[in-house]
């Protein structure tokens, strides 16, 4: 008995290579798409979310503590400071940069004693005890008659080195998480220098 040629199969051969075509489209789909994304939108070239300002030292934030004391920047013993300015009254918008840089000063851990936050009191009101037993790390200084004004003015929160050096500028009313990778940042990147 003579053997039969094995028949044409189209559909099966059209099927393998719809699947072998299907297989090698999810193998390239990651890659095609992430050129398409770091071509078609690149990132900012700035990696911080706080605004970086000129390497000076900073002006306009000299006071009055409570007790009398004067207070000037640098912060010391090496602090980096995180300055609010503000009237006593503290207004939702005080609050919730209050809030905000506390949240991003715990977020630091180990870190914590290295960042000091700072609130200039830009009036005569005295700032409310429930408020500030809210707050039980803050340092409240009342501005020093005739200082300087800030270099972006009130409504930024400042970011000040340990030298006494404005650093960042951010938003009044900032994104907390963003604000503590920049702290986060930059207190490593001290850290590992004077290590180095």
């Amino acid at each position: 008995m003579a053997l039969s040629e094995p028949r044409d199969q189209p559909a099966g051969g059209a099927k393998a290579r719809r699947t072998l075509l299907l297989i090698a489209a999810v193998v390239a789909a990651p890659v095609v798409l992430s050129y398409t994304f770091y071509y078609l939108f690149p990132r900012s070239a700035s990696a911080n979310y706080g605004e970086l300002l000129p390497t000076v030292a900073i002006t306009g934030a000299d006071g009055v503590r409570p007790d009398g004391s004067p207070f000037r920047l640098p912060v010391p013993n090496g602090r980096w400071a995180i300055i609010m300015a503000a009237g006593g009254a503290c207004d939702p918008s005080c609050s919730r940069a209050l809030y905000a840089t506390r949240q991003a000063r715990t977020m630091q851990n180990k870190e914590i004693d290295r960042v000091e936050r700072v609130w200039l009191v830009t009036d005569g009101v005295a700032p409310s005890p429930t408020l500030l037993a809210e707050h039980p790390d803050l340092v409240v200084v009342r501005a020093a008659q005739g200082a300087g004004p800030l270099p972006r003015g009130t409504q930024p929160l400042y970011l000040v080195d340990p030298t006494g050096h404005q650093v960042l500028a951010w938003p009044r009313d900032p994104d907390i998480k963003a604000l503590s990778r920049d702290l986060s940042r930059l207190l490593r990147a001290s850290k590992t220098a004077s290590a180095g």
